[in-house]
Parts: structure tokens; C-alpha cells; sequence
């Protein structure tokens, strides 16, 4: 089994594209799921009680598959970029539930989808990805769709 476990389709090249799949798909639920269960209750809150969720569901993960390790023997900068990416997910899930909690999940969620725009700038600025012109022009369609989507005339 390679690093990433699963198996040799998961593990393959193009892994990653079912991964991101069932991300959207997944995404997609949160969106739904989100929406009936604000019904009545603060959006904060309502985040901070997801997140007890997926710390417990998360948590049993690790343990039972046998992937926990000792946290303190991880680098510094593991620590800090783990760190700025989870603070970066809270402020992310306050801002969708709020929007969620106010608006219709049909637009919200096409606007949250704007970080994949987003990733593809920042990957370029901070991390050397370089998209082809082809891979430049799908994201652009996104970026248009979230437009078209989320937007009134």
C-alpha cells in the first residue's frame, strides 16, 4: 500500500481525481446538510459543533487505521503551515455557515467555489505551479460560472 493508502486506483496518478470527486461530492452535503441543520441556531455555534464532529470522526480515523504518531516530534514548519491552514479552514467554515445561514446554498456555494480561482493564483504566486493555457481557461470558466451563478442581474 503506497503512502496515501487505498488502493491501487486511489494510489495511482490520477488518485487524486477521485479524491477531489468525492471532496465535491462531500462538499456538496456539508452545503445541504448545513442549510436544513441552521435552521434555528447560530451559525458560530453551529460551526463549532460540526467541528467537535469531525474532530471525533477524524480522531477515531487516525487511531483505528493506525496513522497516529507523536505531534511533537513533527518539524516546526509542518506545525506553522498546519497551523496558518487550519486557522485559514475555521475562518473559511465561520464565513460559508454565515452565508449559508442568510442566503440560498444554490449561491452560496457557487461563490465559495471561487477558491478554486483562487488556488490556481496562488499556486502560481507562492508554490511555481505553472497551469497550461488549456488549464488557464478552465479555471476562467469557473471564475465566470461563480459570476453567472452567484450573482443577480
Amino acid at each position: 500500500m503506497s503512502g496515501t493508502g487505498g488502493s491501487d486506483v486511489v494510489a495511482s496518478s490520477n488518485g487524486w481525481f477521485v479524491w477531489a470527486l468525492l471532496s465535491a461530492m462531500f462538499a456538496a452535503f456539508t452545503a445541504i446538510f448545513a442549510k436544513i441543520g441552521l435552521e434555528g441556531i447560530d451559525s458560530d455555534y453551529a460551526t463549532l459543533i460540526r467541528t467537535f464532529v469531525i474532530i471525533a470522526v477524524l480522531g477515531g480515523f487516525v487511531y483505528f487505521t493506525g496513522k497516529w504518531s507523536n505531534p511533537l516530534a513533527l518539524p516546526p514548519r509542518t506545525w506553522l503551515f498546519l497551523t496558518l491552514s487550519g486557522l485559514a479552514t475555521g475562518a473559511s467554515w465561520v464565513c460559508y455557515f454565515r452565508a449559508l445561514k442568510i442566503g440560498e446554498a444554490s449561491k452560496v456555494a457557487p461563490v465559495d467555489k471561487l477558491s478554486l480561482v483562487l488556488v490556481a493564483i496562488f499556486a502560481f504566486a507562492f508554490l511555481g505551479e505553472r497551469p497550461s493555457l488549456r488549464e488557464w481557461f478552465g479555471i476562467a470558466m469557473v471564475g465566470a460560472g461563480v459570476i453567472v451563478l452567484g450573482f443577480k442581474r
